[in-house]
């Protein structure tokens, strides 16, 4: 019944601009993970409704997220990227280029976490897509980089329903952790959104 609703929300998603659509193909040829359209209109809704200007990605792939933090931040954005890979970095801001894209985008080549631990607060957003085994580790720096009432926005917590399983390998484990101690923490409210691979958005208190 999942498949069935995740194919029906996508056929009534409307059709992309030129480049985001460029983007997707690249994805699919590539089997490069990326967020998708239906989580990339979240991310524009989310970014529009608290006027969000300061905005941290923790793995950032090659731009496809950062585009829709774009598309609605418009020229105050301020996106920091992060990701491993010089050639993403390139894509990205080749795509952006094209795009006409308006907010100022700082792209950091080097691991996810250690950027954010050099990087000054407060943000308005930061989303968390990095390697799920590190997913525990974000928690903190997180919280304290994050202004209050901003939101913190972290992908695939259901894992293709890996969490539902009773067995568990290393990397599901980190996952359902993860998600169990930010449920409980205290600095964070936090749902997840049972859209695309699960969404969580917590906001910090």
């Amino acid at each position: 019944m999942f498949e069935k609703i995740h194919k029906y929300l996508h056929e009534v998603t409307p059709p992309r601009p030129r480049i985001l659509q460029e983007m997707e193909a690249y994805a699919a040829k590539h089997g490069f993970p990326i967020i998708g359209p239906l989580v990339g209109r979240l991310l524009y809704q989310l970014t529009f409704l608290t006027k969000a200007e300061r905005i941290m990605e923790l793995g950032s792939g090659f731009g496809y997220s950062a585009y829709w933090f774009a598309l609605a931040a418009g020229r105050k954005g301020r996106i920091i990227m992060t990701d491993s890979d010089m050639e993403n970095k390139r894509l990205a801001l080749r795509y952006f280029k094209q795009a006409g894209l308006q907010s100022q985008f700082d792209f950091r080549v080097g691991d996810a976490l250690d950027v954010l631990q050099r990087s000054d607060g407060p943000f308005d957003i930061i989303l968390n897509d990095i390697d799920k085994d590190d997913y525990p580790n974000t928690i903190d720096p997180v919280a304290d980089r994050l202004r209050r009432g901003g939101l913190f926005i972290t992908d695939n917590l259901i894992w293709s329903g890996k969490v539902c399983s009773k067995r568990h390998d290393k990397t599901t484990t980190a996952i359902v952790e993860f998600t169990e101690r930010l449920y409980h923490d205290p600095r964070f409210f936090n749902t997840i959104l049972p859209l695309r691979d699960g969404v969580a958005i917590a906001v910090r208190l």
